[in-house]
C-alpha cells in the first residue's frame, strides 16, 4: 500500500508550511535584496510559469524513463548496461549532495545577515549533515529490520530458509545440477532475493524523501526571485538537474519492484515537488525575503539535512552496494566502466553547479 509514503510526504509538507510563515519576517536593512536592471517582477512571472511546466516535463521524463526500460533488453536490470547507467545516476546524486545542496547550506548559515553568536561560532552545516547521515543510517537499518520481520513470519521448511508471504517453497530448492568446482545452476534462495528486494524498497523511499526536501527548497528560491537574468539560466539548468536526478531515483524505484500504483505515486511526488516549490515561491514573492534570518536558517538547515541524506544514500546504499556486490566484483572490466560512469555523472552534475 502507498499510505505510509503519502503520510511521509504529508508530514514533510506540514513542516514546510509551519516554517514558511516566520520566513516572511522583516529583513534588516543591510540584508535587503539588491535591485538592479535585471529585477522586473512583471517580466519574471512569465518565466516562472514557463519554469513550472518545463521542470515538470523534465522531471517526468527523468523519473519515468527507467521504469520503461524493461521493454528494452539491453537495459534490463540483469544486464551490464543497466549497472553502468545506475552508477552514472548514483554519481549524479552524490554530486547533488556535495556540489549543490551542501555549499548552499554553508552559504546560508554563514551569511552576514545572521547573528555572530551562535551561527558564526559553530559549523552548523557540517554538524546537521552529519546528524542527518546518522539518522538516515538508523532509519535505513530499522526499516529494513521491520520489513524483514514482517516478511519472515512464514513456514520454515526442513533445512531451508524461512518462506514468507508470496514465496513458493520450490524457490528454495536447488533444481539445477552441481559440478565438482562448486558452481551451481538454478535460482537463488528466496530468502536472499526477498532481503535484497526489501533493501531496494527502503533505499527508494528514503532517497525520494531526501530529493523531495531539496526539490521544494530550490523551487521556492526560484519562485521567490524576480531577477530575470538569474531565472533564465536557472530554468535550463534545473531542467537538466531534475531529469538526471529523476533517472537515479527511477532506477531505484524500478529495482524496488513496486506495484504500478506505488510507482506512479512515487514518480508523481518527485515530478511535482519542484514545480510546487516554484508556485509556492510565486505566491509568497511579495512577502518572502530570502535574506531574512529565519529564511536563511530554515532553508539552510533543510539543505544540510538533505545533503547528509543524499551523500549517505549515494555512497552506502547505491555505490557501495553495487561495487561490493558479486556482479561487479566478478568483472574488473565492468568495474572500470562503472567507475567511469560514476565520474562522468558526478562531473556533469558538478559542472551544473556553476548555474544551478
Amino acid at each position: 500500500m502507498a499510505s505510509p509514503l503519502v503520510k511521509l510526504f504529508s508530514i514533510f509538507l506540514i513542516i514546510i508550511s509551519l516554517f514558511t510563515p516566520p520566513a516572511l519576517s522583516v529583513v534588516p536593512e543591510e540584508c535587503q535584496t539588491e535591485t538592479n536592471g535585471c529585477t522586473n517582477k512583471e517580466k519574471a512571472l512569465p518565466l516562472k510559469l514557463i519554469a513550472i511546466f518545463s521542470i515538470l516535463i523534465a522531471s517526468v521524463i527523468g523519473v519515468c524513463s527507467p521504469l520503461f526500460t524493461r521493454s528494452i533488453p539491453a537495459l534490463h536490470p540483469d544486464r551490464n548496461l543497466f549497472v553502468i547507467v545506475k552508477c552514472f545516476a548514483a554519481g549524479i546524486i552524490l554530486a547533488t549532495g556535495f556540489m549543490h545542496v551542501l555549499p548552499d547550506s554553508f552559504d546560508m548559515l554563514s551569511s552576514s545577515c545572521l547573528k555572530e553568536n551562535p551561527w558564526h561560532k559553530f559549523p552548523f552545516t557540517g554538524f546537521v549533515a552529519m546528524l542527518s547521515a546518522i539518522v538516515t543510517l538508523m532509519v535505513d537499518s530499522m526499516a529494513t529490520s521491520i520489513y524483514s520481520k514482517k516478511c519472515s513470519s512464514g513456514v520454515i521448511p526442513a533445512g531451508g530458509p524461512v518462506i514468507g508471504e508470496g514465496q513458493h517453497e520450490t524457490a528454495v530448492v536447488n533444481i539445477g545440477h552441481s559440478h565438482g568446482h562448486g558452481h551451481h545452476h538454478g535460482p537463488k534462495p528466496a530468502g536472499n532475493l526477498d532481503q535484497q528486494l526489501l533493501r531496494y524498497r527502503v533505499v527508494a523511499m528514503v532517497l525520494e524523501l531526501g530529493i523531495v526536501v531539496h526539490s521544494v527548497v530550490i523551487g521556492l528560491s526560484l519562485g521567490a526571485s524576480n531577477n530575470t537574468c538569474t531565472i533564465r539560466g536557472l530554468v535550463a539548468a534545473l531542467c537538466f538537474h531534475q531529469m538526471f536526478e529523476g533517472m537515479g531515483l527511477g532506477g531505484c524505484i524500478l529495482q524496488a519492484e513496486y506495484k504500478t500504483l506505488k510507482k506512479f505515486i512515487m514518480a508523481f511526488f518527485f515530478s511535482v515537488t519542484t514545480p510546487f516549490g516554484v508556485a509556492l515561491g510565486i505566491a509568497l514573492s511579495k512577502t518572502y525575503k530570502e535574506n531574512s534570518p529565519t529564511a536563511l536558517i530554515t532553508v539552510g538547515l533543510l539543505n544540510a539535512s538533505s545533503a547528509g541524506l543524499l551523500i549517505y544514500m549515494a555512497l552506502v546504499d547505491l555505490l557501495s552496494a553495487d561495487f561490493m556486490g558479486p556482479k561487479l566484483q566478478g568483472s574488473i572490466k565492468l568495474q572500470i566502466k562503472s567507475h567511469a560512469a560514476v565520474l562522468l555523472g558526478a562531473g556533469g552534475m558538478s559542472l551544473m553547479a556553476k548555474w544551478a
